[in-house]
């Protein structure tokens, strides 16, 4: 898992940043329509409507946006897609895109285009995602879980309870991932807790990773960065392994 725990703390370096624009709201936003599409408007009976209202949270949104977002997706639900595209970067890095799109053919448009801008191809969907696997990633924050009075030890134990497989801690944060299937009971051990999470997803974790030399690395993270700002896209995963040497080179990206 080093890969990705050397990926999700470059992320969480970069996440205040990100906050302040309105693609991390609009990415929230659209979460939590789909959740009351699917689940209805009752956060206590809608487990997916739960968790994104808690990220929501997590990135300081107002409550007064919260609320009009679920009225509005129960008053007037947009006709919002889960389209996933698969594909290669620079260097054969495998690339997973999940999107929520209102117009399909928009955003096949979009994906294509950049894949080959950026000299990568699109695959066929079920081609490459044996290579990930669904995980439930927790993001909490160190000085919250430091309120609830529990000593390191003990608040493994209560983790692995919930079904905790890794856990990773910095001095900000703790993040903890599961299986797919103990993503709820993760819910249920951290509510029980008294802890909200900053975050809470299912993500897509590589079974592997790729070095790259830098050069060629930095082509395929300024792919990801345009997935990651187009309008329809909620989520990128690649195989990409993040190195001494990459992580130094990001230091100086814009």
């Amino acid at each position: 898992m080093s890969g990705h725990n050397k990926w999700s703390t470059i992320k969480r370096k970069k996440g205040a940043a990100d906050a302040k624009r309105s693609k991390a709201f609009s990415r929230v936003l659209k979460e939590i329509t789909i959740a009351v599409k699917e689940g209805g408007s009752d956060i206590n009976g809608n487990p997916r409507l739960r968790v994104a209202v808690n990220n929501a949270k997590g990135i300081n949104m107002p409550k007064d946006n919260i609320e009009r977002a679920i009225n509005k997706a129960e008053k007037e639900p947009e006709s919002l897609q889960e389209i996933t595209f698969e594909g290669y970067g620079p260097g054969g890095i495998a690339i997973f895109i999940e999107c929520l799109s209102d117009n399909n053919n928009r955003t096949v448009s979009n994906i294509r285009s950049i894949f080959t801008k950026r000299n990568g191809s699109l695959g066929t969907n079920g081609s490459l995602s044996f290579l990930f696997a669904q995980k439930g990633v927790f993001e909490l924050s160190a000085e919250d879980v430091a309120k609830i009075g529990l000593n390191d030890e003990s608040l493994e134990l209560e983790l692995i309870e919930g079904g905790a497989e890794d856990i990773e801690r910095d001095e900000d944060a703790i993040i903890v991932r599961t299986a797919l299937e103990d993503f709820g009971a993760m819910q249920k051990r951290l509510e029980g807790l008294g802890i909200t999470p900053k975050n809470a997803e299912l993500q897509r974790i590589p079974n592997d990773y790729k070095a790259l030399p830098v050069e060629d690395a930095l082509k395929v993270f300024r792919l990801v960065r345009e997935f990651e700002d187009n309008d329809d896209v909620q989520s990128v995963y690649h195989n990409l392994e993040m190195t001494d040497e990459l992580a130094a080179a990001l230091e100086n990206e814009d």
